[in-house]
């Protein structure tokens, strides 16, 4: 049995859920979300709360359970409040800025990095600090693994890009022996 799958969704007022057949779309204040559910896995709307139940009983339908009940959570909390994660760039020189439809990232390589800013996302920069935002979870945290897998921080000096209080550990870098005879 799953524990997270065994509880229920509470639905926020504002937030309409409508299930067709596999397909769930979640509509809220931040905009409009949609999934496939696994054939496996039914989904009931009772008293304002969904329920997620498995129809057959396997190990891979256990799995599916926690995991389709975990994304409905995550659509309805994406389309109330939605999600964002913030990234620390570390590095004298290292620059971030918006072109266009893409992020330009300056950070210590030979050329300028480019990365396509995908829909429904919203990046601001502020000196140091990029904002990845949108109602999608799945796609706000891609996009900033994408960003940070550019220059992750190195253990040295610690420059690169890192998430805002995330810990990088240090390393003693070599030491300079004086000889004297």
């Amino acid at each position: 049995m799953s524990r997270i799958g065994k509880k229920p969704i509470l639905i926020p007022e504002g937030v309409e859920i409508k299930t067709q057949e596999r397909k769930v779309i979640v509509k809220g204040p931040k905009g409009e979300l949609s999934r496939e559910t696994p054939s496996e896995i039914k989904i009931e709307i009772k008293d304002n709360q969904i329920f997620v139940f498995p129809q057959i009983e396997t190990r891979q339908t256990k799995a599916l359970w926690g995991l389709t009940r975990a994304l409905l959570a995550n659509m309805v909390e994406g389309v109330l409040s939605g999600f964002e994660k913030k990234l620390e760039i570390q590095g004298i020189g290292f620059k971030a800025a918006i072109e266009g439809e893409e992020l330009a990232l300056d950070v210590g390589l030979s050329h300028s990095v480019k990365l396509r800013i995908p829909s429904g996302i919203n990046i601001v920069i502020e000196k140091n600090i990029i904002s990845v935002s949108g109602i999608d979870k799945e796609t706000v945290g891609q996009f900033s693994a994408n960003i940070r897998k550019v220059k992750p921080p190195e253990p040295y000096k610690g420059k690169g890009i890192r998430y805002v209080g995330e810990v990088v550990r240090r390393k003693a870098g070599k030491k300079a022996i004086s000889v004297t005879t």
